[in-house]
């Protein structure tokens, strides 16, 4: 069960990082809020979720 948790968290992570750049892209063409406001929070979140990748034993209490 641990390994297929580590692989949906590495997926949420590319999947996180990828919308980060499409965000931050999209926001360097426009000047948009939105843009950078998307950009910034799913670069907090690709980075919360390497952290808990990094930290899945102690998470999980192990």
């Amino acid at each position: 069960m641990i390994p297929f948790h580590r692989l949906l968290i590495s997926t949420a992570i590319v999947f996180s990082a990828g919308f980060t750049v499409w965000a931050a892209w999209s926001y360097r063409e426009s000047r948009t809020g939105g843009s950078l406001v998307l950009a910034l929070g799913f670069a907090v979140a690709t980075v919360a979720l390497v952290y808990y990748l990094r930290h899945l034993k102690r998470f999980l209490g192990r």
